[in-house]
């Protein structure tokens, strides 16, 4: 007997308004991530309190937030128009404001992180490596209750599969998949955000737990893209997705050489 697959019938929209009111309701995809960055600002609080961030005031910590916010959304946006939508922009530029409907690039995402932490370093005079450290010790949760938004919203779906878990997602034909966006937010989002927030109380060097992160990421993100379709095509035999990973686990390997090069260097 065949077995009886869970079929996706999610709604992407959380709660709806009436007909006629300017916005038609509040998407999951938007409360996942509102739901990431508070968390974001919660550890963010914790941490400063400890006296364990290079943050000086509740000033500073509202700057960061409202700066992280800004930096993951435009980078992830524009970062998904560029390497992986470019023909859908220019049939249609106005999609790139269409963020509801999903479609945030996590290579951007980084991108904009990495920004965000050079200018905080640069205006407040503190330590780029431990504004790195900072962030990505942020970061986890943010990635985690994104790719449960994949989920929610039926994108980025697996390859097909016969496993016990697999998922029927109607959209994409009455074939049973694996719940790739799962295996995302498991490996990508939850084991770093424990990981990380393990690491993060530690007396480490500037930048280790930085380059730490971004290793595990890049080894997870390049693990479960195996399990999920690739839609963006093929680069040098690796998915897209695969391929755009490389320089990630690259960054996290120098930034520990650095970091460790440093610390030597202090010691002396």
């Amino acid at each position: 007997m065949p077995l009886a697959y869970w079929v996706h019938q999610l709604d992407p929209v959380a709660v709806r308004f009436p007909d006629g009111w300017f916005i038609k309701g509040i998407h999951w995809y938007g409360l996942s991530y509102a739901t990431g960055f508070l968390i974001a600002a919660l550890l963010l609080h914790r941490w400063r309190v400890r006296q364990l961030t290079p943050l000086q005031s509740a000033q500073d910590e509202s700057s960061l937030i409202t700066a992280i916010m800004m930096g993951v959304i435009l980078g992830g946006r524009l970062g998904h128009v560029l390497l992986y939508a470019r023909e859908e922009f220019f049939a249609d530029p106005l999609m790139v404001f269409r963020v509801w409907q999903g479609g945030m690039a996590s290579h951007g995402g980084f991108l904009g992180i990495i920004l965000v932490a050079a200018w905080f370093a640069k205006t407040r005079r503190v330590s780029f490596l431990k504004m790195g450290d900072l962030l990505c010790a942020m970061a986890p949760a943010g990635i985690f209750f994104g790719r449960i938004a994949n989920f929610i919203n039926a994108e980025l779906v697996g390859r097909p599969t016969d496993v016990a878990w697999a998922v029927i997602f109607p959209r994409e034909g009455n074939i049973p998949r694996h719940p790739s966006q799962l295996y995302e937010a498991l490996g990508e989002g939850l084991i770093p955000f424990l990981w990380v927030y393990w690491r993060y109380p530690k007396k480490l060097p500037a930048g280790q737990l930085a380059g730490e992160f971004l290793i595990i990421y890049a080894c997870a993100r390049i693990i479960t893209e195996a399990f999920r379709l690739p839609e963006d095509g093929f680069i040098m035999g690796l998915t897209a997705g695969q391929f755009w990973t490389l320089p990630l686990f690259i960054l996290g390997l120098t930034v520990i050489l650095i970091s460790r090069f440093k610390s030597k260097d202090v010691a002396r």
